[in-house]
């Protein structure tokens, strides 16, 4: 995967011609959409449908390349993926901490930690996001807030947007489901199909990303505080952590 620094964007930039200046691309829809990158196309490989997707700041935009602008900050990332099990994910863990920082569609957003039963975990996630840069406000229901949910999944699941995760990738864009277990709930890792292909035992935790309709993104972060860090995240849909370790998700 390639990543670049690129300096002297102006705001009058476009997402698709930064690309071209830096990529070899074709488009098609008059331009508008971008078909190959480097010679990796669109297609139907295996059988399975592919095409090219964009993030800004960790979420997946809903104007074309060639219509958003770019502010000073904005981490984008151009993702080849295949469709077929999601056919949106309408957000990602893999730009943090842009996401806070920056925020997205031309501007930072008040970022709000609920702790439902997070304990100290709470506490670790609003220093580091504080650290990272986020405006850290109390949670007021306004949907322009960043929010980030903290604690079991047991309590999580209530809330509207997080509950997405319960109903399959096709709605939450997170290869990822809980199965409820006697001592609680206990984590199942998808591959991109959206079939199950392992069960991560007992204190297994969740970091990923969702968005319900056109709210600003929620994150959902399970027994995995320590994990908020650029390292462990870059370039991740969502990731599992398991005794102190990652397993991205989807697992290949």
């Amino acid at each position: 995967m390639l990543h670049k620094s690129i300096d002297g964007v102006h705001e009058s930039d476009t997402v698709l011609r930064v690309l071209d200046h830096n990529a070899k691309i074709t488009t098609r829809y008059g331009g508008g959409f971008v078909e190959s990158i480097d010679g990796v196309a669109g297609g139907e490989p295996g059988g399975r449908v592919h095409d090219w997707f964009f993030y800004v700041n960790g979420v997946e935009s809903s104007e074309g390349a060639a219509d958003y602008s770019l502010h000073d900050g904005d981490t984008i990332w151009w993702d080849y993926r295949d469709w077929s099990a999601a056919m949106r994910v309408p957000a990602v863990v893999g730009s943090y901490p842009a996401p806070f920082r920056y925020g997205y569609q031309g501007g930072p957003h008040p970022v709000a930690v609920r702790c439902l039963g997070g304990g100290g975990a709470c506490g670790a996630v609003s220093r580091r996001l504080g650290n990272a840069g986020a405006e850290l406000a109390g949670t007021n229901g306004d949907r322009s807030q960043v929010r980030v949910l903290v604690g079991p999944w047991g309590r999580i699941r209530g809330d509207a947007a997080a509950r997405q995760i319960a109903a399959g990738p096709a709605t939450s864009g997170v290869f990822a489901g809980f199965h409820a277990r006697a001592a609680g709930f206990e984590l199942t890792a998808l591959d991109p199909g959206g079939s199950a292909v392992r069960e991560l035992g007992p204190g297994t935790g969740l970091v990923a990303a969702v968005r319900e309709g056109d709210h600003a993104p929620t994150w959902v972060i399970t027994a995995a505080a320590g994990i908020l860090d650029r390292g462990d995240l870059r370039d991740r849909y969502a990731v599992a952590v398991r005794r102190g370790h990652t397993i991205p998700l989807p697992v290949q």
